[in-house]
């Protein structure tokens, strides 16, 4: 069993949201950390532990951005973080869910991801390095984010289904991260 913690200059979160029914906005969260345990054996994460500042989500519109950051969706001023804690980790290295509980606004919910192991590996500074991939979708209103706006021509402004996509690289801890 080996520790390893996020590589944040090669590891991204990212998010996918309906915009007028018929589009997409897209956006990512620029602060996070997240620490795995790992079975040398197999690769495989046993636990996975993340947290998100939720003042960091970007969508590269500055209005758009503090629309996001305020009470009518994350409410970072009073829900600084989003944290994952995983339950469970099933399947294999090509195909494995990572189950766990998902805080967001507050609201605790059980989630899984859909995650596959892409490598691991020394880096030429000689750190053990490993990297992973994950998928999830979740309904917002679950997590209390209820603000919307009807449109003239039918539907809703904000869509409820959020497409979270996860790349993660993590070092072995005690190595250093960024290189």
């Amino acid at each position: 069993m080996s520790t390893f913690n996020l590589d944040p200059t090669h590891s991204s979160i990212e998010f996918t949201v309906r915009h007028m029914v018929f589009s997409k906005v897209r956006g990512t969260f620029t602060a996070f950390t997240i620490d795995l345990d790992i079975d040398d054996a197999t690769n495989l994460p046993t636990s996975v532990e993340a947290s998100i500042d939720a003042a960091s989500v970007s969508t590269n519109v500055a209005d758009r951005d503090a629309h996001l950051k305020s009470p009518d969706f994350l409410d970072a001023a009073q829900f600084p973080k989003l944290t994952f804690a995983s339950t469970s980790v099933t399947g294999t290295a090509d195909a494995m869910t990572i189950a766990g509980n998902l805080t967001i606004h507050g609201v605790t919910k059980p989630v899984s991801l859909s995650a596959t192991f892409d490598g691991r590996g020394k880096d030429p500074w000689g750190n053990d390095r490993i990297a992973y991939s994950a998928n999830a979708k979740i309904n917002r209103k679950d997590f209390g984010l209820t603000w919307n706006q009807a449109l003239e021509a039918g539907g809703v402004l904000v869509g409820e289904d959020i497409e979270i996509a996860l790349s993660i690289q993590a070092v072995r801890a005690g190595q250093p991260a960024a290189v």
